[in-house]
């Protein structure tokens, strides 16, 4: 008899014997205590959801479009169980840590050949059959089934999105998910939306830029990520004996313990939202190229120099540039005339998604309230950058 369990989003989902085996494995178990939107939970509060829940919506979403793309049998199987297993490669924190962990381990979060191997998760995919290698493969997005976890059209994407909007109570993440999953299908090996769903296609993308600049940019998130990331490598930089492989394994009350622990200063604010606030928040147009290229060793050396000039300590001082915006879900496919098109040919709006994306692009360097004035004036002497109207 298969189990089903209730859900806040899909209903009932219902399990075949792989997933119900491996859902009781400490390798998943583990995503119940890993929030799936880490510090955004800081401003929206109801955000507590994790990526348990999410993983469970993804393998539910992946069986639905299986059986409309008529795939069964033993590549259905490896399918649904890269879908359950995808998200076991995060860090705490999921994708706020994710960059202190490939820095160190020049491993992301989706390459899980080597830490699904020795995992009880891995020991359940063989004892059914199945090959821990290909189910890797599909979590890293290879081959025509690997789109449908990690892609363009991925149900990834099309689960978070609905259930960080359901749990956030932002309405800008609802999509048709059933639609979108009735209607993928293959041509020529690559997944693409079928005739008559340019429309389709536009929801998921402007869903997702919606919820960008609302959501997952949040300004308050931003700065609770980078103080996060900046105390965990304080952490993995400390005597506390904590290395990068035991730091990957942790889950999010972990991460807070041993912070509170070995990096307090830090690790107190973050726990109790007393966060730093922004000093610059500039746009693309008030930012040097060179800025905006700035790598991770670049940002550090920005940090030393401004808190020299500022006279704080330059533990005090966060420089946070994102990467240059991209728009991947631009390029998924659609079908228009018998022709699979990417989207951004297709679809008038998303030269306008683009162009709000980059207005909305901000760099920030943050500090304690007490700095911010002469943190300002040290970061527009040292970066170039011009300081805009910021109220926190």
């Amino acid at each position: 008899m298969m189990k089903a369990i209730k859900d806040s989003v899909h209903d009932y989902i219902t399990l075949d014997p792989v997933a119900g085996d491996l859902l009781d494995t400490r390798t998943l178990q583990r995503l119940r205590h890993i929030k799936q939107l880490s510090t955004v939970r800081l401003v929206y509060p109801s955000a507590s959801h994790t990526r348990f829940e999410h993983s469970l919506g993804v393998y539910h979403l992946a069986s639905r479009a299986l059986e409309y793309l008529g795939v069964d049998g033993d590549r259905a199987r490896h399918l649904t169980a890269a879908a359950l297993l995808h998200d076991t490669g995060h860090g705490p924190y999921g994708h706020q840590t994710e960059e202190v962990i490939r820095r160190r381990t020049g491993v992301d979060h989706d390459e899980l050949g080597d830490f699904l191997g020795d995992t009880d998760a891995g020991a359940v995919l063989r004892d059914h059959g199945l090959s821990v290698d290909r189910v890797a493969a599909i979590v890293r997005g290879e081959g025509e089934l690997g789109q449908l976890v990690s892609g363009e059209l991925d149900v990834d994407r099309m689960d978070y999105l609905v259930r960080d909007a359901h749990h956030t109570g932002v309405p800008y993440g609802t999509i048709d998910h059933e639609r979108l999953v009735r209607e993928l299908q293959y041509q020529d090996g690559t997944l693409v939306l079928a005739e008559g769903n340019v429309q389709t296609a536009e929801s998921l993308l402007l869903a997702r830029a919606l919820m960008d600049a609302t959501v997952y940019r949040h300004h308050v998130s931003r700065v609770a990520g980078a103080m996060l990331e900046r105390a965990s490598e304080r952490l993995l930089e400390s005597d506390a004996g904590i290395d990068v492989e035991r730091f990957r394994r942790m889950a999010d009350h972990d991460l807070l313990v041993a912070l509170r622990e070995h990096v307090p200063d830090l690790g107190e604010r973050i726990e109790y939202r007393n966060l730093y606030k922004r000093a610059i928040w500039a746009d693309l147009a008030a930012t040097p190229a060179d800025v905006v290229d700035l790598d991770h060793e670049g940002e550090r050396d920005a940090e030393r120099e401004i808190a020299a000039l500022a006279g704080v300590d330059d533990r005090e001082v966060i420089v946070e540039v994102p990467g240059r915006p991209t728009f991947t879900e631009a390029g998924s496919r659609v079908v228009v005339d018998g022709v699979p098109q990417r989207l951004e040919d297709a679809s008038e709006l998303v030269s306008g998604l683009r162009a709000a994306q980059r207005a909305g692009w901000r760099m920030g360097v943050y500090a304690p309230a007490e700095h911010t004035d002469a943190v300002a004036a040290a970061a527009e002497d040292v970066l170039g950058v011009r300081a805009g109207s910021i109220r926190d």
